[in-house]
């Protein structure tokens, strides 16, 4: 069946110039956006309360852009003036790029990981000196924790912020072609705000492991996988889904009516 139209598990991109929107534009199909889950903060007084303390620690492991957010802000709640050299381990390229927010990035100690969580720690396990502090979500993937004690290193870990189930009850008679995640708690919003849904004709396109794991639990077929060699981005797995199913459906439409 041919796509039309497509649901985007995210918020919206706040800048003109974003892939989603040159997909759309190029391939004619409406892209919308809705949030499926959403972030909460936890209070400073509750990080104290687990035994916290922000200067004890020489290095800052960053998975995510809500953890550099989180992190810079539990540190200017708790008045503490994070030094110029603390050393900043990102799970990406992405995230390093958005500490520029906080830091000057060219006087800072900055070491990137490349696709995972898992090429991050041959550099960490580089650095067996650091105390390592992990801000993060209370739905932290296991392999993190799991990693890092095998490693040796010292670290404690600090949940600043929730992953909170959106509500999206206003969707219920909404219909799209694809539906794209991009975490496993997307997956479980979904059957939270619609405990009978079902695909029949619908596409479901997941960004990385876990989250296909989540789809597969749930009995939804994958049609569009990503990062893959050949699509290393969810835009890049979309487009050539879309025109490869659009195609075909253009070409069954021409020879039943030719």
């Amino acid at each position: 069946m041919k796509v039309k139209t497509i649901l985007v598990s995210q918020p919206a991109p706040t800048t003109e110039n974003n892939p989603y929107f040159e997909l759309a534009d190029k391939l004619k199909v409406k892209i919308d956006f809705r949030s499926f889950i959403h972030v909460e903060e936890v209070d400073a007084k509750e990080i104290r309360a687990h035994k916290i303390d922000l200067k004890n620690y020489t290095a800052v492991i960053l998975t995510s852009r809500n953890a550099v957010d989180n992190f810079f802000r539990i540190a200017d709640e708790m008045r503490f003036k994070v030094p110029q050299d603390m050393k900043y381990f990102c799970l990406s390229e992405a995230v390093a790029f958005y500490l520029q927010r906080y830091i000057v990035y060219r006087k800072r100690k900055i070491y990137v990981g490349e696709k995972n969580f898992c090429d991050l720690m041959k550099i960490i396990k580089k650095h067996k000196d650091e105390r390592y502090l992990l801000p993060s979500t209370d739905k932290l993937q296991s392999n993190i924790p799991d990693d890092l004690n095998e490693s040796g290193v010292k670290w404690d870990n600090a949940v600043m912020y929730r992953t909170v189930i959106s509500d999206l009850s206003d969707l219920e008679n909404v219909f799209y072609d694809i539906l794209v995640f991009f975490s496993p708690s997307g997956i479980d919003s979904l059957y939270h705000n619609f405990p009978g849904f079902k695909q029949n004709n619908t596409r479901i396109a997941v960004f990385g492991n876990t989250t296909q794991e989540a789809a597969l639990a749930r009995g939804l077929v994958c049609n569009i996988v990503a990062p893959t060699p050949e699509t290393p981005s969810m835009t890049m797995a979309l487009e050539k889904y879309i025109t490869e199913v659009n195609k075909s459906s253009s070409k069954e439409i021409l020879e039943k009516t030719g």
